[in-house]
């Protein structure tokens, strides 16, 4: 079966869901505005210019965690990803997944943002398969390590194949749709690559290649 992958942010949702979970822990009370703002801030821009140290943001990302039930926690992310996540959803995002739907294809999603963001957003999207990093859980508490391949530039690539070996998938015609030059290692890996609202960086990559450049609104 034809693999079509997706990322995430920025691509099938406008806006990055891991800094804006930062924002809406700042919001509730759930992390000291002062500790966590700016270090937020400072993470994302990293990303966006392709230097983040992966390990060193895990690390402040999955802290908060640790000190609320999954109960807790549980709850601020499904009022999170209804009432930021939802209305940040691309408009022609439904349409493409259900072109592919319609196409038999199995659909993806590989984002560098962690399970406990990503997942619940997937499940939105009715995207049942989640490649992303893998917060630990320990006597049903979260321990602020993570398990396993960080998906976050060639380690999307890696958590892929590591996936695909443990499956009957493989990559022939397979798609895979991003923003991000973040994510030119699997854009690499595929053979539809498919870039969506493509950074400066990638989009001058994309016109060199003639990789498909579309827009989901």
């Amino acid at each position: 079966m034809t693999l079509a992958i997706f990322d995430l942010d920025h691509t099938l949702i406008n806006g990055d869901s891991d800094y804006l979970w930062g924002e809406y822990m700042v919001e509730h009370g759930i992390v000291d505005e002062q500790a966590y703002r700016k270090r937020n801030e400072d993470f994302y821009l990293d990303y966006q210019r392709g230097t983040l140290d992966n390990d060193t943001y895990l690390k402040f990302a999955l802290e908060p965690l640790t000190h609320y039930s999954i109960e807790q926690l549980y709850t601020w992310r499904k009022d999170y990803v209804e009432n930021w996540i939802r209305p940040l959803i691309a408009p022609g995002a439904g349409n493409l997944l259900d072109e592919h739907r319609l196409r038999n294809h199995e659909l993806m999603i590989i984002s560098a943002t962690h399970l406990f963001v990503s997942e619940p957003i997937a499940n939105l999207l009715g995207v049942t398969t989640v490649l992303a990093t893998a917060p630990e859980i320990v006597d049903n508490r979260y321990t602020g390590r993570f398990l396993g391949t960080p998906t976050y530039q060639e380690g999307k690539v890696t958590a892929l194949k590591e996936w695909l070996a443990d499956t009957d998938h493989d990559l022939v015609g397979s798609y895979f749709y991003s923003d991000s030059l973040n994510d030119l290692a699997l854009l690499e890996a595929v053979d539809n690559p498919v870039t969506v609202n493509p950074d400066d960086a990638l989009k001058a990559i994309a016109m060199e290649r003639g990789w498909e450049m579309i827009d989901l609104g």
